[in-house]
């Protein structure tokens, strides 16, 4: 099963094969003016659309499909961190479980039905809420969203996960969050400390195609919250370290 945001440097290294890894003020209202309007929104969403993909992708479950790998050594993981932007002067989002950092100038780009999903009326069946939140540079080519699965989803289990451990190593659930086919830059294991102790989280930047992803998640009462950034490769070049650093600044409440 693959689901649904390397090194940290703004430069994405080559990826390392690794054989034993088996795991995107108007004078007037005219027609032309209008249809040229609807015609640039339009296409600002479709590409919003198409940026988060991948990350949408990567929760589909799959099958027989493993990702390459550059992780399980130390030399990189370290590496890691050392691409990551001080987010405190940025706005913070409150979700349903979680907050997360959003980079200046990004939009809230959530649909109506967006807001609408979860809810039911008169018995009718719930339709699933795509994102928990979903933001947008101005050209929407880059975009940071959070997203919320059962852990049941994910993984077929009886008993309710409590930890992203729960679901297996970081290799392991590689094979869950990862799409297949993608080429997997780096994967570490982050532990925040918290009032009860410390809560696990994984990370992993990977890209296909040409989209590049960081994604970080971690899980509580049997739910995985899930934040992921995406943007075309070219675009990681010089943004990578702040949409890097806006998916790790996820924290679950």
């Amino acid at each position: 099963m693959a689901i649904l945001l390397f090194s940290l440097s703004p430069h994405p290294p080559n990826p390392f094969q690794n054989p034993n890894f088996t795991i995107p003020k108007p004078t007037s209202l005219t027609i032309p003016k209008l249809t040229a309007t609807l015609t640039t929104t339009t296409s600002k969403r479709h590409l919003i659309l198409r940026t988060t993909s991948l990350f949408i992708i990567s929760l589909t479950p799959q099958q027989f499909l493993v990702a390459h790998s550059s992780e399980e050594a130390s030399a990189p993981a370290k590496q890691t961190l050392s691409g990551i932007a001080n987010t405190k002067s940025w706005f913070q989002f409150f979700g349903d479980g979680f907050a997360i950092r959003v980079p200046p100038e990004f939009e809230d780009v959530m649909e109506p039905e967006d807001y609408n999903a979860g809810l039911t009326l008169y018995g009718d069946k719930v339709k699933p809420k795509t994102f928990a939140a979903r933001f947008a540079s101005a050209d929407g080519s880059e975009v940071l969203s959070v997203v919320i699965r059962s852990t049941n989803q994910l993984k077929i289990t009886f008993l309710e996960a409590k930890d992203i451990t729960d679901l297996g190593s970081l290799k392991a659930a590689a094979k869950i969050f990862v799409p297949g086919g993608a080429t997997l830059y780096s994967a570490r294991t982050i532990k925040i400390k918290e009032e009860e102790g410390f809560r696990t989280y994984y990370y992993y930047e990977f890209g296909q195609n040409d989209q590049h992803v960081a994604l970080f998640t971690a899980v509580n009462s049997g739910k995985a919250i899930i934040a992921g950034a995406t943007a075309p490769q070219s675009k990681w070049v010089h943004d990578g370290v702040k949409l890097r650093s806006a998916a790790i600044s996820m924290t679950v409440l």
